[in-house]
């Protein structure tokens, strides 16, 4: 039986939204972001018609677009109207996978048994729509990179169904920019050689292909040629995430606590970031020496980045710690956790800091956490190393 698996594309989301809430925004140039050193989070189709971008500099794209409404986004409204979409969706759908706050792989094969795949499809667009007044593209076909480059070609042609028979001739005439996992780097890579479609990337050897990118050589070749048995994965929202660490002596030190905490802080971030998650709510628990347990915690604006979360979790740990008692255990737990596709906060962030903590991240993916660290927790290395990840059941 041929798989039917559906990407559906939430169009524009934080633009979206904002209108949905602001009719006045309607049809002009809208950029979501920060402000003049920010970045940009989203902006409007009639803002990408002068050529803006997403993570495009705020100051760049008003040189390209200086009629632009900048506005600053609101997590909180994303976040709940996401929330809303995937309920509809998970009320419908057999297997559904949440892959950002604002795309959804559903697995619906032999649907077509009972009721037409694109007519199923069509209504549950129709539906979500309705019921949330966003606007949304969907494309079927019969597997996950097929539906992803085809929601992204019914943004121009509306939903698509693309069935095996015609995968190929579809994926064909495209720039193998199309392809999910092309980046810059390999584009241009791919250029240099001549190979500037899917069909010249999907007739090139795949053992050429292995040897030129490494071990993504052979994934992308299966891309071109429209092979992915990649599932699609039963979502289920994370309630947060924590680690904790107990003393192997009982403490008073604050500096060093201090610095524990900062250590902490700087690895869930970076998981965060890893998994694309933003939180909103911060926790600090400290168990004294006599193991009565107390926990502090405060909301803060969606964010994953240490820089912030540190100071929030130092403060709380002042305002916690008030009995000047011998410490065995402290902690910190990031919750109210929402889906992001950005590596920090790029409402708050000048692209200097975006750029920074992207090479921070790429040198701790490639190398390890410990290959660049602040120079605070450097010294720190924590007892208990596994961390609590809690998921909603």
């Amino acid at each position: 039986m041929a798989r039917a698996i559906v990407h559906i594309d939430m169009n524009t989301f934080f633009v979206s939204c904002e209108r949905l809430t602001n009719s006045e925004l309607n049809g002009i140039p809208l950029i979501i972001g920060g402000g003049e050193r920010g970045v940009v989070a989203s902006c409007s189709y009639e803002a990408r018609k002068f050529g803006v971008r997403s993570a495009m500099p705020i100051h760049m794209a008003m040189k390209l677009c200086p009629q632009a409404k900048i506005m600053k986004g609101d997590m909180e409204l994303y976040s709940r109207l996401s929330h809303d979409i995937t309920e509809i969706i998970q009320e419908k759908a057999p297997v559904v996978e949440k892959a950002s706050i604002d795309e959804f792989y559903l697995d619906i094969t032999g649907m077509d048994r009972f009721h037409g795949s694109y007519r199923w499809t069509d209504e549950l667009a129709q539906r979500i729509t309705k019921e949330t007044g966003l606007p949304l593209t969907f494309a079927l076909s019969v597997n996950k990179t097929v539906s992803k480059i085809g929601t992204g070609e019914g943004k121009q042609k509306q939903n698509l169904e693309i069935p095996e028979h015609l995968v190929q001739s579809f994926l064909n005439p495209l720039s193998i920019r199309k392809i999910p996992m092309v980046g810059q780097k390999t584009f241009e890579l791919l250029s240099r050689i001549g190979i500037r479609t899917i069909q010249t990337l999907s007739e090139m050897p795949a053992e050429s292909l292995q040897q030129m990118i490494g071990k993504n050589g052979t994934e992308l070749w299966k891309k071109a040629n429209g092979i992915d048995n990649t599932p699609v994965e039963p979502y289920t929202e994370r309630k947060s995430i924590s680690t904790e660490d107990t003393f192997s002596q009982d403490t008073i030190d604050v500096l060093k606590i201090n610095r524990i905490l900062q250590r902490m802080v700087e690895k869930l971030a970076y998981q965060l970031r890893a998994e694309q998650w933003l939180t909103s709510t911060v926790t600090v628990k400290i168990r004294y020496a006599n193991f009565d347990t107390e926990t502090k915690q405060c909301r803060v604006p969606y964010t994953s980045a240490d820089h912030i979360l540190t100071q929030t979790v130092i403060e709380l740990f002042t305002k916690l710690y008030q009995r000047r008692m011998r410490l065995r255990l402290i902690g910190v737990r990031f919750s109210g956790l929402v889906r992001g596709t950005y590596q920090i906060d790029l409402f708050n962030d000048t692209e200097e800091m975006l750029a920074l903590y992207q090479a921070m991240d790429r040198m701790k993916t490639r190398y390890g956490f410990d290959a660049v660290m602040r120079c605070a927790g450097a010294s720190f290395k924590p007892n208990n190393k596994d961390e609590i990840l809690k998921r909603k059941k």
